[in-house]
């Protein structure tokens, strides 16, 4: 069996896409408008990552306001907000250039989705020749829509967490009800629970632990058939090409990371200055037996925020080095982070989100092509 490969999930909107978002803010169009700019910039993208070789695509995310808040929100600007929802929540992230983005806050109960994944996916699916995976929030990210130290009136912090294991567990059974061969749970909030940055003060209350307890909340109502096809990706940020907890020691954040009961884990690592250390820590960590499935660890091998593109020698080399430390058989490639999980981002380090847009396509081709050799070379081709 080849070494498997997939990509996180969200890629750069074009410029065209993020200006008809900021006119349907603005009222300058109407929702129709909006959708058919979705609509190109969803089909270029799964036409284009199909050009790549990629075993299976997405739909680059076009259609969602961010990888944290498509449940909750039809843009970034808080257009279409979900009901028991205020826009003024608390920092999710502070990032390294300074700029930062902000949950909505929660208002009242009973706390439910107003759109799913699969409400995108099915979209997706129609557009596509190869399978398709899907990406879905994970229930800490939006633990965070609850008050950090206030009770919501009426509504306790356990209830609202009962309901948001449910609708995070709807999602995701959504998802392959639809046909997604894969799905995804984006954690990128686990590192930065392991950062004490007091300007951010949830990212001081040592809650990596309940993040990962909610995490398994939600993957127990899977089967560990299923489970197999339910991963966890992990990274240090990656929005307008700066990242919010890099300095984070991922000692800190593994062992506890592969304590969830998931299949398989897309890792940050091309953009990691000791790749070969955490690949160490990966082996170490992982586990042979989950709860029922083996941990497969899909190392990052490019990474989003550099403009300059990966060869296949490089993808290849460093799958090479990481099978030294990750058994053969539990080791996969991908991408660093989502190309772009914001739907706003003018990607400066690029210039522009469409020569963003190019590189991203050239990027995972080159990850596809390194990742085949390194098949080859590790004679599981």
């Amino acid at each position: 069996m080849s070494i498997p490969t997939e990509n996180v999930g969200s890629l750069p909107r074009p410029t065209k896409l993020q200006q008809a978002i900021a006119d349907y803010d603005a009222g300058k169009i109407d929702h129709d408008v909006l959708v058919a700019e979705q609509d190109a910039a969803c089909l270029d993208s799964i036409k284009r990552m199909e050009a790549t070789g990629s075993p299976m695509v997405t739909d680059g995310e076009q259609r969602a306001s961010s990888f944290a808040t498509y449940p909750i929100t039809d843009t970034l600007a808080g257009t279409g907000l979900a009901d028991n929802l205020a826009a003024d929540g608390q920092y999710f992230a502070i990032f390294e250039d300074g700029h930062h983005r902000q949950l909505p806050r929660l208002t009242g109960g009973p706390f439910r989705y107003k759109t799913y994944a699969a409400d995108y996916l099915v979209k997706a699916i129609d557009m596509a020749s190869k399978p398709v995976k899907q990406a879905v929030i994970a229930p800490s990210m939006l633990a965070l829509l609850y008050p950090l130290d206030q009770d919501v009136p009426g509504y306790r912090r356990e209830a609202f967490e009962e309901d948001l294991v449910d609708e995070c567990a709807k999602d995701i059974r959504k998802c392959f009800d639809a046909g997604a061969v894969r799905v995804s749970i984006d954690f990128t909030e686990g590192r930065l629970a392991c950062k004490n940055d007091p300007r951010n003060p949830w990212t001081g209350r040592h809650m990596l632990n309940h993040f990962i307890d909610l995490n398994n909340r939600v993957l127990d109502r899977f089967s560990a058939e299923e489970r197999i096809n339910i991963g966890v990706h992990t990274c240090p940020g990656g929005d307008c090409d700066s990242t919010h907890s890099a300095d984070v020691d991922y000692a800190e954040l593994l062992p506890s990371l592969f304590q969830i009961d998931a299949g398989y884990f897309l890792i940050q690592l091309a953009s990691e200055p000791d790749k070969e250390r955490v690949y160490k820590l990966c082996g170490e960590h992982s586990r042979e037996d989950a709860n029922g499935v083996p941990q497969v660890c899909f190392i990052g091998v490019i990474n989003p925020q550099n403009p300059e593109v990966e060869t296949p020698e490089q993808v290849c080399a460093d799958l090479v080095l990481a099978s030294q430390y990750i058994p053969k058989e539990r080791l996969g490639s991908t991408d660093d982070c989502g190309f772009s999980p914001f739907s706003i981002d003018v990607k400066p380090k690029h210039g522009s989100p469409d020569f963003a847009r190019d590189i991203a396509f050239q990027k995972i081709k080159a990850r596809v092509d390194g990742t085949r050799m390194a098949s080859v070379e590790l004679g599981m081709a």
